[in-house]
């Protein structure tokens, strides 16, 4: 039991350690996160401004799937050194990484967003409200422009 205890107390120090880097655009996109998969560090080379703006935000965003990835890598390596995969913490940590940071086997393209199409500009007839009114003469609105 303590033995357990001292791997699993273990296995916490060295996940909290953990860093991981990935590059993306040849090198153009760097990327580190912390053991939380939160972003540490981004570096972006010169070559990056050759990609536009669409391009890079999708390039940032597939280089932190990759680095998260690789961190998710990383925590499996240490599970198998200290508690074991095959125990109960090993396969809640394994878990917990797998289900936040799946492997980067995916697509090679992040989907494109589907934005609903554009709503047609109105268009508003121009006739009369009252009887009496005739378009273009008077008419504002609805309102008679004499009863201002």
């Amino acid at each position: 039991m303590s033995r357990s205890r001292g791997a699993a107390a273990a296995l916490a120090d060295r996940v909290a350690t953990l860093r991981a880097s990935a590059a993306g655009a040849d090198g153009a996109v760097l990327v580190t996160v912390a053991s939380s998969g939160n972003v540490t560090a981004l570096e972006l080379d010169e070559r990056s401004l050759g990609l536009g703006a669409p391009g890079l935000a999708t390039e940032i965003l597939r280089t932190i799937r990759r680095a998260q990835s690789a961190l998710a890598d990383q925590v499996a390596d240490a599970v198998e050194e200290t508690v074991g995969t095959e125990t109960e913490t090993g396969r809640a940590v394994l878990d917990g990484f797998t289900q936040r940071f799946p492997a980067t086997a995916g697509p090679a393209e992040p989907p494109a967003p589907v934005m609903p199409a554009r709503a047609p500009f109105p268009s508003f007839a121009s006739r009369p409200t009252l009887p009496h009114q005739s378009p273009g003469k008077g008419f504002e609105s609805g309102r008679d422009s004499r009863a201002r």
